[in-house]
């Protein structure tokens, strides 16, 4: 029998030509995001998981596509951050830093990173 299809919330933050990412203890760099809940709506998921993650709300936060990559279902925003705050790791977040955008074809990041990515540059 097949598993069931995660329902993921992804958020793309970018600023100065670098992105966001998040980082568990002893995991690979992704983008921040996690489970959209049964009583919520990706959008609500979305700024729910960037306040849980790094303690931070979205100014602007956008759809751009939803996407279909292992076993998960991944409904992706664009979100802009305040200038004025910066991103601070909390709850299962290890670490969470800019980086520059060649960063995303490192090993070290999820395997679906750079696929996400790609594809939300693209809508």
């Amino acid at each position: 029998m097949a598993s069931a299809l995660k329902i993921r919330a992804t958020v793309i933050c970018l600023r100065d030509n670098k992105v966001l990412l998040v980082r568990k203890t002893q995991k690979k760099w992704n983008l921040p995001g996690g489970r959209v809940e049964f009583d919520e709506a990706p959008p609500q998921a979305a700024q729910r998981e960037l306040l849980e993650e790094i303690g931070i709300q979205a100014e602007q936060l956008d759809f751009v596509t939803q996407l279909e990559l292992f076993e998960t279902l991944h409904h992706v925003f664009h979100a802009q951050l305040p200038a004025s705050q910066a991103p601070q790791p909390l709850n299962e977040i290890a670490e969470c830093r800019w980086f520059p955008l060649e960063f995303l074809e490192n090993r070290r990041c999820h395997k679906a990173v750079h696929r996400l990515f790609k594809e939300a540059e693209v809508a």
